[in-house]
């Protein structure tokens, strides 16, 4: 594993947060995603903010990308990974940093940054746990094709009726986590991939932990190399496995009942 950065100083009365972007092959986009994102963490003056690239499995020139950004700016750090897959980049990237909260975006930047303050929030001040960008809340903004639409919503019911969970959107790519659920949660969270976000928020839920649903505008990237049909398959052979490891584990709540709460 291949770490390139600088380390940053934590001034007292502010708090930690590193964003992560994983990426696979994305050298095409990530000069001006990062550049995108540092301006606006620029403008957050409460936190300590740090970039977190976390690249794994990249043949594209990605690797000279990252190292040439982490090496240029302070707030930016640059990870490698031999192996794909964005559940071993998110779970590699959160236990190994000391940051007082954990997010992640998608380099397309689709979920809009407006929205991170208040996932920060929500973790950082209103006890959250975990909180999560929701595209199909009733105040969420969403320019997608009927196609995703369809597949996302159908997936999201089906998640909620054998998972009996209570956030609305599982595979939004932007999420926030506390240091809390990152050691208590985050280690249990089998899947490598793109189900990880839907075990992930699942534990953090049947484990009396808290979930906040946050609404967001999302723009659909029409360079996504998702395979969406092949993914969902895989998310409903993940949820059928959750369910089975829940029901053997008999899990039982270490805090008080998880709850729903937009902000």
């Amino acid at each position: 594993m291949d770490r390139v950065g600088h380390s940053i100083e934590r001034p007292a009365g502010k708090i930690r947060v590193d964003l992560v972007i994983p990426v696979l092959n994305e050298a095409h986009v990530l000069d001006q995603s990062v550049a995108t994102v540092r301006a606006f963490l620029a403008t957050q003056g409460d936190w300590i903010p740090r970039i977190v690239i976390v690249d794994n499995g990249s043949t594209d020139g990605t690797d000279a990308v990252g190292e040439r950004l982490a090496g240029a700016h302070h707030d930016v750090l640059y990870l490698q990974l031999p192996e794909r897959g964005r559940g071993r980049a998110l779970r590699h990237a959160w236990t190994t940093s000391d940051a007082d909260v954990m997010c992640y975006t998608d380099v397309d930047l689709s979920t809009e940054l407006e929205a991170l303050p208040k996932l920060v929030d929500a973790i950082a001040h209103k006890g959250y746990h975990a909180a999560t960008g929701s595209r199909l809340m009733r105040d969420s903004h969403t320019t997608r094709s009927f196609k995703r639409e369809f597949i996302s919503r159908g997936y999201n019911l089906f998640v909620k009726a054998v998972l009996g969970t209570t956030f609305s959107d599982a595979q939004c790519g932007f999420k926030a986590v506390s240091r809390d659920a990152v050691q208590h949660i985050v280690p249990d969270v089998k899947d490598q991939s793109w189900f990880f976000d839907t075990e992930l928020l699942a534990l953090v839920e049947k484990r009396g932990f808290r979930v906040c649903d946050i609404p967001v505008r999302w723009t659909e990237d029409d360079d996504s190399r998702v395979k969406i049909l092949r993914t969902a398959w895989d998310d409903i052979k993940g949820v059928v496995r959750v369910r089975y490891t829940l029901w053997r584990a008999a899990w039982r709540p270490s805090r008080a009942t998880s709850t729903r709460q937009v902000v």
